[in-house]
């Protein structure tokens, strides 16, 4: 049953919680770094005009990504102190002022990379065979190459660096209105008994045995994003708008050809995503059916596809869902499964539960020279347990990353990032499916994974149609406006959910503005293929095929040494095709035929 109260951020045990003082001890010991970074910008003056050899230009790129890597551990503090509390007014301070350093750093390093160029092919090269230092930056600078008709002149690559810190007003308008200002309606049960509706408690609202429980947390959630929808749906559209500028500042066609051209990622693999999404529904629709006849509606709503199709199950604490992680990552190894232990249960890598003014959803966050971590509301469900073995996925990937690479590769494509974090869950989901064979388990794990991959192989797959959609339509010079975003999603969820399931025009058609998501240009088909990725790459481990547990954890150490595409190829899976996206559908089917199976058993 969900809570009818959420704790004070101050109430929280601090085994609970996120060792953030590890990064920061204080909000002082953040201030002095920050006026220190900003005091050592000038010195990259020294570089202006003078990245014509060897020693020199490895000496400031070297210099060049520490200071990024400065200004990500800067941010990543602010945003870990507002994403557990949004009302702290001190952490949205921090938060300016990052974007605005971080605006600052990029004008005054943007010449570092059309001087570079400048230099040419061949003597780059032949720097980088002759010199240790520049050697390690050989990928980095072969990729500036690749992409070099893109790049501008000093002048101009400066003044679109500085443009990065008014171009972020946007996502802070969403994340202060929909995270600390937006208000709801507190849902209510059958029995008349009030649980508050907020973004740490839609999950457990929306999962509700209670159907009024759900139908009312559900209404007030989406009502409280319709009395906004001008203004969400306009702070969208000026997000797009600046997407859209910086790909003709940069020369591309299209918005959705310079996102993909930073990962050297062809056109057609995202539009592979929406084809075999769209080939695939009839799959979708059986499982739309089987929903409805368990439940026994005659109409299935949108705000009963959480609705868990069985109540017995017990409840699952914190450390028993990081006990069955473990087991089902043991494949890869007793080191791989002691870090994350020690991770999730001593060095404060999760932030675990809910409280008042947390924000909705879950993430991963981190940089080199921190550890991994990790924001969740747990919930004593499978749920939970799925979410923290998501994210765990996303933390392992970094921490080996961190340890592995330099820091110019130690971030990795946001292509493969949803990769391990939904690898963990296959690994996991095929452990418990293996080891945990009564019925009404496995008819909720199998709920779980339905549900997930209606997050990730239903809904992402539609907003990427959607965005698409949205950029095309920007690039054409029509307007956006809050019905025209509205119709378009109704229209596409209609679609998807086939016969089987009313539609609420206004309420399921704001959804889109309920995804932050939106506001990293062309994220959310990665998810779809990053699920495809993990599958096919647990598939494999699973089935005990040569070398498939080295392959992976090399994939894992990789970072940003390569091309998505080919470390991916390497490890085993060609998203170049959508055959991996087709494989996954498989696997969707066969839960959906497993779960008919078990619950025609229960009839």
């Amino acid at each position: 049953m969900p809570k009818t109260t959420l704790p004070p951020r101050s109430a929280q045990r601090q085994e609970d919680t996120w060792d953030v003082a590890s990064v920061f001890p204080n909000p002082a010991a953040w201030e002095t770094e920050y006026q220190l970074v900003q005091a050592e910008l000038p010195a990259f003056e020294k570089y202006h005009g003078k990245l014509n050899g060897p020693a020199i230009l490895a000496e400031a790129l070297d210099a060049f990504f520490q200071v990024i890597v400065r200004v990500q551990k800067l941010s990543m503090y602010a945003e870990l102190l507002t994403s557990v509390d949004t009302s702290n007014e001190e952490a949205a301070a921090l938060i300016s002022r990052a974007a605005t350093l971080n605006g600052q750093v990029s004008a005054a390093l943007a010449f570092i990379k059309p001087e570079l160029l400048a230099n040419g092919a061949e003597n780059l090269s032949q720097w980088a065979c002759s010199d240790s230092r520049l050697a390690a930056y050989t990928h980095y600078l072969e990729d500036l190459l690749r992409l070099q008709a893109h790049v501008r002149s000093p002048e101009v690559e400066e003044l679109l660096g500085a443009l990065n810190d008014p171009f972020a007003t946007t996502q802070s308008v969403m994340r202060s209105l929909t995270s600390a200002e937006m208000r709801f309606q507190p849902a209510k049960s059958s029995n008349g008994e009030e649980y508050p509706v907020a973004q740490g408690t839609t999950v457990a609202l929306w999962s509700s045995a209670d159907r009024e429980t759900r139908r009312t947390a559900w209404k007030n959630y989406h009502d409280g994003y319709l009395a906004f929808k001008k203004t969400l749906a306009s702070n969208l559209e000026g997000r797009i708008k600046q997407y859209l500028f910086f790909a003709r500042a940069h020369g591309y066609r299209s918005a959705l050809e310079a996102r993909l051209a930073v990962d050297n990622i062809p056109v057609e693999v995202y539009h592979n995503v929406i084809q075999a999404f769209r080939r695939n529904l009839p799959t979708w629709h059986r499982y739309w059916a089987l929903r409805r006849r368990v439940l026994g509606y005659k109409t299935l709503h949108t705000y009963d596809l959480y609705s868990p199709l069985t109540t017995e199950l017990p409840a699952l604490p914190y450390t028993q869902a990081v006990d069955w992680i473990a087991e089902g990552l043991q494949p890869l190894g007793d080191e791989y499964v002691q870090i994350l232990r020690r991770g999730c249960l001593q060095e404060r890598w999760v932030d675990i539960y809910p409280n008042q003014g947390k924000r909705l959803g879950a993430f991963s966050s981190g940089c080199p020279g921190t550890h991994p971590f990790i924001f969740m509301s747990y919930d004593d469900s499978l749920k939970g347990m799925s979410t923290l073995a998501h994210e765990l996925g996303h933390s392992m990937h970094s921490y080996l990353t961190w340890q592995t690479q330099p820091l110019v590769y130690s971030d990795y494509s946001m292509f493969v990032a949803e990769t391990a974090s939904n690898f963990h869950q296959a690994m996991v989901r095929a452990h418990l499916l293996r080891t945990r064979l009564e019925r009404d388990f496995q008819i909720g794990l199998l709920d779980e994974a339905m549900n997930n991959f209606h997050r990730y192989y239903f809904i992402m797959p539609l907003l990427a149609r959607l965005e698409l959609e949205m950029y095309e339509r920007v690039e054409r010079g029509e307007a956006l406006t809050a019905d025209v975003l509205n119709g378009l999603f109704a229209d596409f969820l209609a679609e998807g959910y086939g016969s089987e399931v009313e539609v609420d025009a206004a309420r399921d058609g704001i959804t889109w503005a309920t995804f932050g998501h939106l506001y990293a240009n062309f994220y959310v088909f990665q998810y779809t293929t990053g699920i495809a990725a993990a599958n096919a790459l647990a598939r494999s481990i699973l089935a005990s095929q040569p070398q498939a547990v080295e392959r992976y954890l090399a994939f894992l150490r990789t970072g940003n040494a390569r091309y998505p595409l080919d470390v991916l190829q390497q490890a085993g899976v060609d998203l170049r095709t959508p055959e991996p996206i087709e494989a996954t559908f498989a696997v969707l089917a066969d839960y959906v035929e497993r779960l008919e199976q078990l619950t025609s058993s229960t009839e």
